[in-house]
This record gives C-alpha cells, structure tokens and sequence, in this order.
C-alpha cells in the first residue's frame, strides 16, 4: 500500500438502502393510506420509523457513514422535482391543497388529472417519473424533505451525508412539458436551476451537513462536448459557493469515460465512482487523469445491483491501487443498494451451500465495513474474513449445482437456421390472416389480470396447507372461466387466460425450470410500492416438464375466440433475474431460450394459434455505452428467435414492450421478427407509433391506449383520440387495440370499465375506416 494515511482513513458508506422494511412495511402504509385506512400521520410516523431502522442497520454493521435523503415515499426523481419546485402546471392545485396527496397525484394521476410519464432508470428495473419540463419553468428550492431527514440521522448521533440527484442528470432525464415543442432541450435550464440546488445546500450545510453527494449518473452515458460542457460549469459553479458543505459527485452503473476528467478539474471535494463490471474501466481512466490529488475517492469496490457475493481479494487489490490516487479512499456498494433484497438470512429455504454465496443488502453492508477495516488495518485484521471468503468462492467455481453438460451441449449445437421462421413475415401475415378470421383493429390485452386478495389467499392458503391442491385448482379454473366470461362479453377480439396462476412473470417461470431459484422475501422495488422477488440464476437451465400449457388449453376450451399463450422472454428471464456472474450473458440467454423454445412447440401442438412472448426488457438492458450495444444487440434479438421459430407460419407470434425509451431500439424490435408487437405509449402520447413509422417497421403494433399504471379510468373519447393518433402513424390493417400492460396490479372495477371503453373506441373507430380498408 501506498499510503498509510490514506489507508488509515479510509471509512465505510453506501449511497442508498432499500426502502420497503423487512415485510413491505412502506409499501403496506401508503397503499393503506391511498384507501384512507391509514391517516398521514400514521404513514409519516412508519416512515420515519423505517428510515431509523435503515440508519442504525448500517451503523451497528460498520458503516461509518450514513445516506440521507434517499429514502422515498414513490420515487427519488419525484423528490427531486419537488425540491426544485418544478411541479406540472396540471398538478399545482392538488400540490397546493396538500402536499403529500399532490405528491401522489403527479406519480399515479387522478381520474381527471393525467399522471408524470415513468420509465425505467438507465438500465435497472427500477421505475422514475419523468419530470416535465418547458421554457418557461420557473424553479423554487423547497429542501424541507432533505433537510428534515438529514436532522432525523444526526439526531441519532451517526454521520450523515445527504444524497440528491444531480442537477445535470435531472435535466437530462427530463422531457419538454405537453405543449412545449418536443425539440426543447431541459438542458437549457441549467442556469435557472443551479441557484436553486446551491439555496438547498446552503439550507443543508446550515442544518448540519459536512459533505452533500449529487448523484450524476447520466454522464456514465455517451455524451456531447455540450452536454460535457455543461456539467463542467455546473460543478465550477457550484464548487464556488462558499456557504456550501463538501461535495461529492457520485456516478455508477458504468465507466465515466469522457466525463472523468471533466469531474476530476471540477472543484469538488470528491468523487465516487463505480469499480464493478463494465465501470471498472474507471481505474485505469483514473489512473490515466492523474488520479484525484487533494481529493476524497469514494470506492464502489461492492455491487450494489447483483447477490454474489463479493471477492475480497480482488477488491482489496482494486482499492489498494486506488490508495495512491486520491487523498483519500473510502469503500463503498457501486450504487444505491436499492436494487438489491434486504436480508439473505431470511430465506430459509435455499440450499445452504447456495446461501453461502449470497449477499444482499445487510450482507453488503457487512462486506463493504470488512473491506475498509481491511484496507485500513491491513489483511491481518481481516484474516478470518478473507479464509472465509475464499472457500465460498471455491464452493461456488466447484459446484456441480452450476453446470449441466446436457445442457452445454445442446445450446453449442444451435444453428443460425434454428433462429429463423420458415417463412418471411408477408407469407406469415397472410396464412394467420386466414387462419385467425381477426376484425381490423383487432383488441386485446396484455396477458394478466387483477391478482384479487381472494387469489392471493388462496395462494397462501395452499403454501400454508389449509386447502388442498384439488381446492386451489378449482379456485384458478373458476378464475379463469370468469376472466374468459368477461373477455367475450365486453367484446374482446383476442383472449388471455388471466394468469391467476402465476405469483409474476418472472418467478413462475423460474419456479419450474432447473438453474433457478426463488426467494421468499427478496422484495425489490420495482416502482411507487410495485415490489418484486427476482429470482436468482445460480446455474444452467433447462425445462423439465410444461410450464403453461395446462391451463392454456384449459381456457380454449372455454371459448371459440383464440386464446393467447403467454410466456416470459429469455432476456426479461435475465434482466429481472439475479443474473449469474461467471459466465457471458448470451450464453445464459441461449439456455432459456432453449428451455422456452419447447414450450412454445408444446403450446402450438395443444392448439395455441396465438403466443405471445413478452419482451419489457429488452430496452432496458440495452448497455449505457453505444459501443457495446451492437454485440448485446446481436445474442439478445437471436435469443427472441430461437425461442419463437420452430412453428407453423400460421401461429402467431406476439411480444410486448412497457416503460422504456424505444427509439434506440426500434431496428432491434424489427429484428425480433415477431407478428405483432404492443407497446406502452399512453403516457407518451403515442411516442413510439411514430417512432415505429419513422423505422419503416412493416409488421402490426399495438401501442397502448391505457395506462395501467394510473387508478383512472380512461374514457372512450380519450381512448379514441389515443388511436386516432396511432392511425396516423399505422396503417388500421396492421394496428392493434390494447392496454399498455398487463392489469395484474389494477383492481376489477376500473379494469372493467376501461376495457369495455376500450372495445367502445376501437368499434368506433372501425365504423369510420372506409370499406376498401376493411
């Protein structure tokens, strides 16, 4: 090592925690509060109550500084918005009426009062809303949230560092407000909006904040000189105020890249940066910059996005590289570990030499407190940790548990052919035309339907072994029959089934293909209190037995109308996944694209016309870098055709995208080569149908015509307008009518209401295409 100061300071830190609390306290306080059984005081108190939790976890586990301000009732980026006063015009009233009810309208809208668009959060499954913004926005500091829970952790006697989302990565998450021309760079408001930011550290540093960390994710991505530009005057001109605390600029999910140096001059007091996967290119640009003199390096040595658990050595070999550039080094997770599950000791029931591999966000924050007594001490205050350690990781490298020759075997016999449909989609189009007798603008829905707490009890009531496997059963054909019921009396064209079946779309699936395995509390979140339990891929995969065509079959039975089969994509299995870490994605994508490609014969021999193979993430696991997208690209959209082209020309191949920017991938999408594709745009207002129009994409696309995000309900008129404006991109021959997602998380009520107003638009909207179209 190269420095002993520095070694001696290093410290401990994570730049966020999970916020949800050991059994979803949050998510149960805020949806109790939405129904009015739990008053505001009493979501406030449990609030608070979880953020002490959150703070005295990490200190009694060595964590020698605490995050603040990254604790949320829905969303940080909503926060955000909200700090800096840049409240939709749509929402001031309710903000201004009561704040919190506000707060919660712009996140998931009113009946009368649209909602803030949501998307994804680079390339996480996490959720943020976008926010809307103009040239005439007009920024007010509101610091009252960060300054409150900055009070709260000091109060508890800990250091505390509040976290913010950087002005630069706001701005360039933001999107021109509804009737601001859509060329309107956010970015243009920087000026305007950094005296707000430098009022909000003035109002931190005054209630007692040393250092204040701005999260600048955005510049992990490919940026302009512009865009760089900017930041660097951002950072010279908040490094300038004087009535300010230390600041740390923190980036992660990938390497700084050009934007490294820009950050290094700033006159900033620190930088965190990622050194896992991908980013840790960021050593050697470091190095490359003349590291970081006279400055505090906060090293994300921890993944904070994945369950394995960390290689001592190594990291102890990255950070004592670091020591010799930067004033200071600290050990950190590489981001928020929001994207992680809480407490790997609270699933009893995985295989103890798999759990010996796991670490989620408790076992990190142990991990990173090792790491930095480590580097601090040396390896011989740690010797018993690093032994430790070591045999876990031999355990895993050794484990038959991780591979199967079979399995190996099968997946290197693929063939370019296996990956083609056997005819191109013009031929395709007009045998399924035949085949299927659909109307024009055909209507349909996502695949799920309303999980009621009467299915969930029946769910528990089976695990906890008060009823039977022939009572469940019975409890999900009934289930099934009403949603088929419903399905034809409203008048929809192409059915689902309703999946009341399935826990989620990932983790069914899991459950019953060889490789995976399924937690019982890993709750992420996923957006707002939308939690899921994302499986881990430990090892290879492969399917035993059919997974859905039981009650697939058992549902076409029940009606004349086709009837779609639904399955879960290969690279949305891994994106939602825990994915594993010892071998290249793509030859995981293979393995269940494999294992799918069987149930996808299965489904069409038992009669299945229609299969619709869901894709969400597909944009979201697109790479921050351009130069990397081509190769990902390349196994992603192979690994959607080998599992869609071993059947007839006359099947019918769906997929669906939600909640993602598409643009970038619309040349991808094409070269899925599936028939049908839908697509979340209600709140994009159709966005993406021009987006596909602009490609040229020559298949049909059903851009959604209602936000299943939102509790309103969406009226024939405006489901109307919505298709009208898709007919102006798509063809009516080729433009499908549905939902912009699955209605899981929507109660039966409003799901009824919208579908109906849903067939009542696109009817109305048939009646008006002229005869030679139809």
């Amino acid at each position: 090592m190269t420095s002993k100061s520095a070694a001696a300071a290093a410290r401990s830190t994570v730049h966020g925690y999970p916020r949800q609390g050991q059994h979803r306290e949050l998510k149960k306080a805020i949806e109790g509060y939405w129904k009015g059984r739990v008053g505001a005081d009493a979501l406030r108190a449990t609030a608070a109550e979880l953020r002490r939790g959150n703070w005295q976890q990490l200190a009694g586990a060595g964590i020698d500084e605490v995050p603040t301000g990254d604790f949320s009732y829905y969303d940080h980026v909503l926060d955000t918005s909200v700090m800096v006063g840049a409240i939709p015009d749509r929402h001031r009233a309710a903000v201004a009426a009561d704040a919190l009810d506000g707060y919660f309208a712009m996140a998931r809208g009113t009946q009368d009062v649209a909602p803030l668009e949501m998307t994804k959060w680079f390339d996480t499954n996490y959720h943020y809303l976008v926010p809307e913004l103009g040239p005439d926005t007009v920024f007010t500091a509101d610091s009252g949230k960060q300054v409150a829970e900055l009070t709260e952790a000091l109060a508890l006697g800990l250091t505390a560092r509040p976290v913010l989302v950087g002005p630069v990565t706001y701005l360039l998450l933001s999107k021109p407000a509804p009737g601001v021309a859509a060329d309107f760079d956010p970015l243009t408001l920087l000026d305007r909006l950094l005296p707000v930011y430098a009022e909000v550290l003035a109002d931190l540093r005054a209630a007692g904040a040393v250092w204040t960390q701005l999260d600048e994710p955005a510049l992990v991505q490919d940026r302009s000189p512009a865009v760089l530009n900017s930041a660097a005057r951002a950072y010279r001109d908040l490094g300038a105020l004087t009535d300010r605390p230390k600041l740390l600029v923190a980036s992660y999910f990938d390497r700084l890249g050009d934007a490294l140096p820009v950050l290094a001059k700033a006159p900033v007091d620190g930088l965190a940066l990622d050194f896992t996967g991908a980013a840790a290119a960021n050593l050697g640009d470091l190095a490359a910059v003349g590291g970081l003199p006279g400055k505090r390096l906060v090293a994300g040595v921890v993944n904070g996005r994945n369950v394995w658990i960390n290689d001592f050595e190594k990291s102890l070999s990255t950070l004592g590289t670091l020591l010799g550039l930067a004033d200071r080094v600290d050990v950190a997770s590489s981001c928020s570990l929001l994207h992680v599950p809480l407490d790997a000791s609270a699933e009893r029931d995985i295989d103890p030499q798999i759990a010996r591999w796991l670490a989620f966000a408790r076992q990190k924050t142990s991990e990173i407190a090792t790491l930095a007594r480590g580097l601090a001490q040396g390896t011989d205050a740690i010797a018993a940790e690093l032994a430790a350690n070591r045999a876990d990781l031999a355990s895993r490298a050794g484990s038959a548990l991780t591979r199967d020759p079979a399995v190996r075997a099968r997946a290197a016999a693929v063939t370019d052919a296996d990956g083609r449909r056997s005819q191109p989609y013009t031929e395709r189009a007009a045998a399924q035309r035949a085949h299927l007798r659909l109307p024009l603008l055909p209507t349909t829905t996502i695949g799920s339907f309303p999980q009621t707490a009467e299915l969930r009890t029946a769910r528990a009531d089976l695990r906890a072994g008060r009823i039977d496997g022939a009572a469940y059963e019975e409890r999900i054909a009934t289930e099934i029959r009403d949603v088929l019921a419903f399905q034809e009396k409203a008048g929809i064209d192409v059915l689902v089934h309703g999946e009341p079946e399935r826990n989620d779309m990932v983790q069914y699936f899991a459950e019953q293909l060889t490789g995976y395995l399924a937690t019982q509390h890993g709750w992420v979140q996923s957006y707002g209190t939308r939690y899921v339990r994302p499986p881990i891929l430990a090892g290879d995969i492969s399917r035993p037995e059919p997974m859905t065509v039981r009650w697939t079959r058992y549902a076409q039975s029940l009606t004349d109308r086709p009837v779609k089969g639904m399955l879960t994509g290969p690279v949305t299995m891994l994106a939602w996944s825990f994915v594993r870490d010892d071998q290249p994605l793509g030859d995981t994508a293979r393995q269940v694209a494999l294992a799918l490609r069987d149930e996808v014969g299965d489904l069409e021999a038992a009669g299945t016309s229609v299969i619709q193979v869901d894709e969400p993430a597909l944009r979201e696991t697109l790479p921050l870098r351009a130069a990397d997208h081509a190769a990902y690209l390349a196994w992603a959209t192979e690994a959607f055709r080998l599992t869609t082209s071993g059947i007839r020309p006359d099947t019918q191949i769906h997929t669906h995208m939600c909640y993602a920017e598409f643009g970038d991938i619309v040349q991808a999408i094409d070269d899925l080569d599936a028939d049908v594709i839908s697509l979340e745009a209600a709140r994009s207002h159709m966005q993406v149908a021009r987006e596909l129009a602009a490609h040229g994409y020559p298949r049909e696309a059903g851009p959604g015509v209602y936000d299943i995000h939102s509790p309103r309900i969406p009226s024939t008129e405006e489901a109307t307008t919505l298709l009208l404006k898709g007919l102006e991109a798509i063809p009516a021959e080729r433009l499908w009518v549905n939902p912009d997602c699955g209605l899981k998380t929507r109660g039966w009520p409003e799901v009824r209401a919208s579908l109906e107003n849903l067939v009542a638009a696109a009817r109305e909207v048939r009646a008006t295409l002229p005869d030679s179209v139809s």
